[in-house]
């Protein structure tokens, strides 16, 4: 397929907001590329040339394509921004400057020349990379270029997110959904949804359906639904493992040998950041290959106790990587594992646990979580508010008969991080959808206020729950500004849904944790509105701890969640 083609797709899911239509019109997309030409889409689309757990970036600012455009095109630096200024679009910018109808410039082709510049490196790095876009500015035509020069600098937006690749691969190859299930089992165990477009579109379900879990392929982590007692988990699931809820960041690790990969919950290979976890793995598992899951936790090197949560989060860093190990080390408590040289997520927990006990072998880089098991409400009552003394978030819950579930949410676990009274005293974690300039003080920093949303998975939107205007410091407002201000778009994205008209759309991808006062029915935010029922909102919500970087935003609080705590919190308040 040209590329020529490909953006003529591409043009065609731009012009519509329709999630079904863009099914459609990536379902012919799909039938018509080869296997390896769908495994490239799908990272194009994604805005990478490679998974998303691979360490590789384009490092690719405007500055440096407008650069590029000025090369490409022979013209003045100053009349590339003078047309940036009129569009504000990097890619309206390269169409309007493109005179020629382009070479037929492969898809693959154009792949393999920006995994080039993505992979420049060292010296004289900048210069190649700005060459390389220039050729491929040259070489494409002007419908090619608006979209083009949108995919390194990770602004392609067409509002395409990988269930809906998922639905189209199954539309493209059969005419249904069907197939759905199948690429998203495979996609759950890899991670890597290229590589399982490819492997679809060369043999269909069948080819997809043996995915296998393998080392240095991040599993897509499980997640725990919510529940308010001890008595309600004990209902639901009888006898639990019972876990202290650690306030550090999700990991999983990977190793092969003397090489390790520590994956975060969003899929960052953190590797690097982490030389004190990777000398443990080494030194501790017993397996030669192996992947566990954890929590990381950062330590107080003279006293040994936990540290809290910025304090640990504040590991996540490219420089000062030594320092900072030895000012904060980190201790992962691992409750799972995936694979001890073969690929064990089917098991029981019982068995998985078992099986952990025995890889992990003595230190302090790694330990086992402690647990108990039990059928007693009062006994899991107790345990939990044990560890809340302690200075943890709660407690986690799991079904003894479980296996791991890649990529779902369901009640194998659970957690039990408060109760509910007429206030709400658990947090939610929310997807930022836009924000208003700001008046007065904060009319000069250009942001007041931050339009909130939560995700509803069955119809694949974000949908408005609150207004949050309070929680960061005068610097954290600026900062937040800076990020929102990187993914702003000129309209509502196709996957919110809000009827509240923000000064600024933005891009669903940052995720923050909210604490709130209450839940209270609003006609205004459509989270969890039916046709009779009002939308719900948060009562005086303010942002905690900055920004969830260990979170994506499909990861975020959903619909159903907060239609079951404001059913709790309703029922709680009426018996007092």
């Amino acid at each position: 397929m040209r590329f020529k083609e490909l953006a003529a797709y591409f043009d065609q899911i731009d012009s519509v907001s329709a999630r079904n239509t863009m099914v459609e019109v990536l379902a012919e997309l799909f039938e018509e590329v080869s296997e390896a030409e769908a495994e490239q889409v799908v990272y194009l689309i994604q805005g990478r040339v490679a998974p998303k757990f691979v360490d590789i970036e384009f490092g690719v600012a405007d500055r440096l394509l407008v650069e590029s455009m000025t090369v490409a095109f022979e013209v003045e630096r100053e009349l590339v921004e003078e047309i940036f200024a009129e569009t504000g679009d990097l890619g309206l910018t390269a169409e309007r400057l493109t005179t020629g109808d382009g070479c037929g410039t492969g898809v693959s082709e154009v792949f393999a020349r920006l995994r080039e510049v993505a992979g420049a490196e060292g010296p004289g790095s900048q210069d190649r990379k700005v060459e390389g876009i220039a050729e491929l500015l040259r070489d494409l035509d002007p419908c090619s270029n608006r979209y083009f020069p949108r995919i390194p600098i990770g602004r392609l937006r067409l509002g395409v997110g990988d269930p809906t690749v998922m639905d189209a691969l199954s539309v493209g190859r059969i005419g249904d959904k069907s197939d759905r299930r199948a690429i998203e089992h495979a996609y759950n165990r890899t991670s890597d949804l290229g590589l399982v477009a490819r492997e679809y579109v060369r043999g269909g379900a069948e080819a997809v359906a043996n995915a296998y879990v393998r080392v240095g392929y991040p599993v897509r982590m499980a997640q725990a639904a919510r529940l308010a007692s001890g008595q309600e988990i004990v209902d639901k699931i009888g006898t639990a493992a019972v876990e202290p809820k650690l306030d550090g960041f999700r990991v999983q690790i990977h190793r092969d040998e003397t090489r390790v990969h520590i994956f975060s919950r969003n899929l960052e290979d953190m590797s690097e950041m982490f030389p004190d976890v990777s000398r443990a793995v080494v030194e501790q598992l017993s397996a030669s290959q192996v992947i566990i899951e954890g929590e990381a936790m950062g330590l107080d090197p003279k006293t040994g106790e936990f540290l809290p949560f910025q304090s640990t989060v504040s590991r996540r860093r490219r420089h000062g990587i030594a320092e900072a190990a030895e000012a904060i080390p980190l201790q992962v408590h691992a409750f799972d594992v995936l694979f001890d040289g073969e690929e064990v997520v089917g098991l029981p927990w019982t068995e998985r646990r078992a099986r952990l006990e025995a890889v992990v072998g003595n230190g302090d880089g790694i330990k086992v979580s402690d647990v108990i098991v039990t059928d007693d409400a009062e006994e899991l009552d107790a345990y939990f508010i044990q560890q809340v003394d302690a200075g943890f978030e709660g407690v986690m819950a799991k079904r003894l008969d479980s296996p791991y579930q890649a990529g779902q949410r369901n009640f194998n676990w659970i957690k039990y991080k408060a109760s509910y009274s007429a206030n709400l005293t658990d947090t939610l974690d929310c997807v930022l959808i836009g924000y208003w300039r700001g008046q007065g003080k904060r009319a000069a920093w250009g942001i007041g206020a931050l339009l909130s949303a939560v995700w509803d998975p069955a119809e694949e939107r974000y949908k408005s729950i609150a207004r949050i205007g309070t929680g960061y410091s005068d610097a954290e407002w600026l900062r937040i500004k800076d990020m929102l201000d990187g993914i702003s778009v000129e309209e509502r994205p196709s996957n919110v849904c809000s009827d509240i008209v923000p000064d600024v759309w933005v891009e669903p991808e940052i995720v923050v944790e909210v604490l709130a006062d209450e839940l209270t029915q609003s006609p205004m935010h459509v989270a969890g509105r039916t046709e009779r029922e009002s939308g719900l909102a948060l009562r005086f919500p303010r942002v905690q701890n900055f920004v969830r970087e260990d979170k994506e935003s499909t990861d975020a609080t959903t619909v159903s969640e907060v239609k079951e705590m404001y059913r709790r919190q309703t029922e709680r308040a009426s018996s007092e």
